[in-house]
């Protein structure tokens, strides 16, 4: 019985909501039962191991995934990040059974689940614009998935509305049950998505940009919220984003997809401070970049004479990538030489602009906002010291860094 189609006349994100937190099928056997205690979860154990393997999917002539090999362990929370049309939502997708790979396989644990239907992998999936039924209370919108499945997989009303009230408690909204979504804030609207999806023991639970919707303020108050939910309740966790300070931040590791491909995967801190990539350093954070060459290892950047140790190279032309804090403002003379040509200040930094000898493009140099911070004046000329940085030979995009 499709449950969307029969039991309402809802929307399509609608419509895969009602069918993902049914749940019921052949990967609900390894539900995770969940007690609450003083306001945090226990379980009994932590969620499924997923193990992505060659999965791909084209559209006519665009490869939307191309062979795309990745392991999530058990009680992982997981980042997709990238660009639109990178391939995280569609992998995610994937994941969920909302789409069929055209290569590759998919395995929930030890249990290949390719060819099992959405139902039957028991997902939880939370989108961006919540999908709540407007017609059910936050309690009704909670317990759907419950409600909804076959008779003999059915808890009772009483295991219910515990469940529900189990979870009205760990999303924080114990006395919201009886209200509707209209009268709820955006926030408020996606912690009921969330709920509703968990209530259903979910063998992963699966968020695609799930605080688009939402102000900044909020974003930021909610990603915090999350991550102490994660922490209670170790569950598998793959989550789609664009927004480079929430995958940093909510992660526990980062995949970086650029083109339907893995650009790198690893934690906050490596995807951060050890980008394998020039685009993976400039797609996190802020980047600046020299022009240069690598000559008996050291980076030599043009029109200037200071020579900068890099790890083993070939010689050949190269470029050289920093962070605007990792820059420092020198006297004239030592270091690089540059001119300020602006001065751009900011809520907590001042960011100063810098035309370099010898480079097409300006160097930023930030520097912390407080009433003794010396901001030189503009047109005047500095020397600038590298703190730390790393060097990409432009052959074949091999690292180096200091």
């Amino acid at each position: 019985m499709n449950l969307a189609h029969d039991l309402f006349a809802i929307d399509s994100e609608q419509r895969t909501q009602s069918v993902l937190q049914a749940g019921g099928g052949a990967a609900s056997t390894a539900a995770r039962p969940v007690l609450v205690h003083d306001g945090r979860l226990a379980t009994t154990r932590k969620g499924m191991d997923l193990s992505i393997q060659g999965i791909g999917k084209r559209y006519a002539n665009v490869a939307a995934l191309d062979a795309i090999d990745l392991d999530i362990a058990s009680g992982e929370l997981v980042a997709l990040l990238g660009p639109s049309g990178s391939g995280k939502t569609t992998l995610l997708r994937v994941i969920a059974g909302l789409l069929h790979p055209d290569a590759g396989r998919l395995l929930f644990g030890d249990e290949d689940a390719t060819q099992l239907s959405l139902r039957e992998r028991n997902v939880g999936f939370v989108f961006q614009h919540y999908a709540l039924f407007k017609h059910m209370t936050v309690a009704e919108n909670i317990a759907f998935g419950l409600r909804s499945r076959p008779r003999r997989k059915r808890p009772d009303k009483a295991t219910i509305a515990r469940r529900v009230e189990e979870l009205l408690t760990l999303i924080q909204l114990p006395e919201y049950g009886a209200r509707y979504p209209e009268q709820l804030s955006g926030g408020q609207k996606q912690r009921v998505a969330l709920a509703r999806a968990l209530a259903i023991d979910p063998t992963v639970l699966l968020l695609d940009e799930p605080f688009g919707a939402l102000d900044a303020k909020v974003r930021v108050e909610l990603r915090r919220w999350l991550r102490r939910l994660h922490e209670q309740t170790g569950q598998t966790t793959v989550f789609v984003t664009h927004d480079q300070d929430e995958a940093l931040e909510l992660a526990d590791r980062v995949v970086l997809l650029r083109d339907g491909r893995i650009e790198q995967v690893g934690t906050p801190d490596e995807i951060y401070h050890a980008p394998a990539s020039p685009y993976v350093f400039e797609f996190i954070g802020r980047a600046n970049v020299l022009e240069g060459r690598v000559e008996s290892g050291h980076f030599v950047a043009e029109d200037q004479a200071v020579r900068l140790p890099v790890a083993e190279h070939a010689d050949g032309p190269a470029t050289l990538r920093v962070r605007p804090h990792d820059l420092d403002l020198v006297q004239a003379g030592e270091g690089l030489r540059a001119r300020v040509v602006a001065v751009h200040r900011r809520v907590d930094h001042v960011a100063v602009e810098l035309a370099v000898t010898g480079q097409a493009r300006t160097l930023e140099v930030d520097l912390i906002a407080t009433p003794s911070v010396e901001v030189p004046a503009t047109g005047s000329d500095v020397g600038v010291r590298l703190l730390r940085f790393r060097v990409y030979p432009v052959s074949d995009g091999r690292t180096s860094h200091a």
